[in-house]
């Protein structure tokens, strides 16, 4: 089984930084993709960012320019660094990754993290 881990998260100002991490664990093969998305109160889950293991990396419209994603492969961790952050930045971010079991089961997953809180203070 595999488990996601996230870390971070809290209260910010507004135009402040805050960077999460999240760490997979457990039954891992090879990680196809990881990253980000978010969930406000009333809002439909959408995403934030991700990287694929070809390294390419996207971000959702709202975020372009503000959010970095970056990957630790050896530590099958993957990061957020959130700059200029604003008030609808507030929801809880939830990591997630498509992860291949080891050989020779040779199946993929879609998991996600527990979620963590991001609040941004006018």
């Amino acid at each position: 089984q595999v488990q996601l881990v996230e870390s971070g998260g809290g209260l910010v100002q507004a135009g402040g930084s805050l960077s999460l991490s999240c760490a997979a664990s457990g039954s891992i093969g090879s990680i196809n993709a990881m990253g980000w998305y978010r969930q406000a109160p009333g809002k439909q889950r959408e995403l934030v960012a991700l990287t694929t293991s070809d390294g390419n990396t996207n971000y959702g419209n709202s975020v372009k320019g503000r959010f970095t994603i970056s990957r630790d492969s050896a530590k099958n961790t993957v990061y957020l660094q959130m700059n200029s952050l604003k008030p609808e930045d507030t929801a809880v971010y939830y990591c997630n990754a498509i992860i291949r079991a080891p050989w020779p089961k040779f199946e993929s997953g879609d998991y996600w993290g527990q979620g963590t809180q991001v609040t941004v203070s006018s």
